[in-house]
């Protein structure tokens, strides 16, 4: 009598022609209410990091299991879960833009209504609704319209991220042999402009180099270099460093004030150690201005003499002159003086001026 009226149930609310239920349903169409048993549509999660943004799919997932999938056990026409069991829900960690129109930070409900030659994707404000036998068109808070396209065979209805670039991503629900894609874009510069203003609300803001960081964010993606300033400033203010000040001079040379940039990274080459100028000077190097780096090489010795990249500075300076009998002795007294695991980097490096093949091409 029991799973006779579990049978009645079932069918009264519509859920043994539907995909998934509450916890199991048996091969009789009964409903497991008593125990936790395995689902039929097992449970899934994705996620997908767009810049500092994050993008969650939960969801249920039904096997297509030789039915016929589309305009049969999903009707054409009808607002559709997209997926089984409890609403499909989608959440942004910020604001977003969904196939180009504006979505607020937030966890929507996650419905489809499946056609032929178009799909609406529709997020709801509700997100916790069974399925979308109560849904209401009322508590919409964005439908778009998107084209699917044909695609390999997924038995299991999936959700995947795909095309994904620095600042969108396509999400795809793919099924049976269809793919229904619908790019989420983030303003990636905007969210992170304010993240790092909160950030340095906190921990981030006890140091200099929570906001040396923050400036050369901002220096880097070419925004509010205003702000930027103002940051590092601040930084230098908390310590009066290398870093900061070689980063300001750079602030100071994107906005066209060439020499008070000169002044600055003079301050900070006067404050640098001898790994601070030997980085710098590399840096230089592999961005191509070979030549400022040749003229910073020198100052890494004068700083500490004894240091192995002092070696290495001058192995690279009679390395560029053609001196390569000087050039061996210097990498070899820098690999002596070398860190283990710096070692492995600099005897390929011996090996090449031994054979008289200049180490900075």
């Amino acid at each position: 009598m029991r799973n006779t009226f579990r049978f009645l149930l079932a069918i009264c609310l519509g859920l043994a022609v539907c995909i998934g239920s509450a916890r199991a349903q048996f091969k009789n169409g009964s409903q497991a209410t008593e125990l936790n048993l395995p689902r039929i549509s097992q449970h899934g999660d994705t996620t997908q990091t767009i810049g500092i943004s994050t993008i969650s799919i939960s969801y249920s997932r039904p096997l297509a299991s030789n039915r016929e999938v589309w305009g049969k056990t999903v009707p054409y026409g009808k607002v559709w879960r997209a997926g089984a069991n409890e609403n499909t829900t989608i959440t942004f960690s910020d604001d977003v833009s969904i196939e180009g129109k504006p979505l607020a930070a937030g966890t929507y409900g996650l419905h489809m209504i499946p056609g032929k030659d178009q799909w609406t994707i529709i997020f709801s404000k509700n997100s916790t609704s069974w399925g979308s036998f109560s849904y209401d068109e009322k508590e919409d808070a964005l439908r778009v319209t998107v084209t699917p396209t044909t695609d390999q065979n997924f038995d299991t209805l999936t959700y995947t991220f795909d095309d994904v670039k620095p600042d969108s991503a396509l999400a795809t629900l793919r099924w049976e042999k269809l793919a229904v894609p619908f790019r989420v874009s983030v303003d990636v510069k905007a969210v992170t402009f304010k993240s790092i203003r909160n950030q340095l609300r906190s921990v981030g803001g006890f140091t200099w180099a929570g906001y040396d960081e923050a400036a050369n964010w901002c220096l880097d993606n070419n925004y509010n270099l205003e702000e930027a300033m103002k940051w590092e400033d601040t930084s230098i203010q908390n310590e009066d460093r290398f870093e900061n000040l070689e980063t300001k001079s750079r602030i100071l040379d994107a906005t066209g004030k060439k020499e008070e940039a000169a002044k600055v990274l003079a301050a900070a080459l006067a404050k640098a150690n001898a790994t601070q100028l030997y980085v710098y000077a590399r840096g230089l190097q592999r961005a191509g201005d070979a030549k400022r780096a040749f003229e910073i090489y020198p100052q890494v010795a004068k700083r500490d003499p004894n240091h192995w990249l002092s070696h290495l500075a001058q192995a690279r300076l009679a390395s560029h002159s053609g001196d390569f009998t000087v050039a061996s002795k210097e990498m070899k007294l820098a690999i002596a003086g070398a860190p283990e695991a710096n070692k492995p980097f600099l005897e390929p490096m011996l090996a090449k001026l031994e054979t008289k093949t200049d180490i900075n091409n």
